[in-house]
């Protein structure tokens, strides 16, 4: 009801005739035409009544109500039924990046990168460029360049013991969308590509996404060990943050730090091979 009456006629795509409304918003009726059910009905769903609910339903009444993507979901779980995947916020998606941007930035001297639901490098920022060796040229997607891209695989010391991880977890990603024809693609150039992917898929791990210890060899700051994480943004759920946090091995975090400095980038900017 509260949703009904914040929804003008106008908004709703019928004439208010111009005179006044003893409530706000629409009235049951016309939710029930606009929705495409039967008035009664519409009474007895937002009565709380036991009675069937289609999802087809429930979104058509979503649609009438202009309700968020929180709030259709949050309709699903009151009718009692599993709510759908969550959807993009349009307006997170309208900032261009802006705030996921500051976030990773803010993130320095660590690396960070956002990557896609196919992982594709969305953006990363400089630490990661350095400490990763994320560059324009490689193919700026994470799993196929975790197999592929030499300058990782030389300066990656855990390559062999995360790799098992890399493909459980993908696999995971991939079995949320069994027919999508986009993890098909990157599965089948991953296998071509590389016989360690292959060999690995082929055992059928599963694991959730979450964190791995990295050992990186850089070629100037010398042994560093991060943990990565990888986080969902409830506003924008087709992608995933990926933090690098220093563990206290090998000074980590004061290397991280002078690699970021002015004198560490200078000392970065031709590093010897690998």
């Amino acid at each position: 009801m509260s949703r009904r009456a914040r929804v003008t006629p106008a908004q709703a795509g019928l004439p208010d005739g111009g005179a006044r409304r003893r409530t706000p918003g629409l009235r049951r009726e016309e939710v029930a035409v606009l929705a495409g059910v039967g008035a009664s009905w519409y009474q007895w769903l937002e009565q709380g009544r036991d009675i069937s609910v289609s999802p087809q339903v429930l979104d058509a009444v979503a649609r009438v109500l202009r309700l968020s993507d929180a709030e259709r979901r949050h309709l699903y779980v009151l009718a009692g039924l599993n709510p759908p995947a969550p959807r993009a916020d349009p307006a997170y998606e309208a900032s261009g990046g802006e705030q996921l941007r500051r976030l990773i930035d803010t993130w320095m001297p660590y690396p960070a990168h956002i990557m896609d639901g196919y992982y594709n490098c969305v953006m990363y920022n400089h630490a990661a460029a350095m400490v990763l060796g994320m560059r324009p040229e490689t193919t700026q997607n994470c799993i196929l360049d975790f197999f592929t891209d030499p300058l990782y695989r030389a300066r990656s010391v855990s390559w062999e013991q995360n790799a098992e991880t890399v493909v459980a977890q993908f696999r995971s990603a991939c079995s949320d969308c069994p027919d999508d024809a986009g993890f098909q693609e990157v599965v089948a150039e991953l296998k071509q590509a590389s016989p360690e992917f292959a060999e690995l898929w082929e055992r059928r791990d599963i694991s959730a996404q979450g964190t791995i210890r990295k050992e990186l060899e850089h070629p100037v700051a010398g042994l560093l060990v991060v943990e990565s994480t990888a986080m969902k943004v409830p506003a924008r759920p087709d992608l995933t943050v990926v933090l690098h946090t220093p563990l206290p091995e090998a000074d980590t975090a004061a290397k991280l730090e002078w690699l970021a400095s002015p004198e560490g980038r200078r000392g970065s900017m031709y590093p010897v091979a690998g």
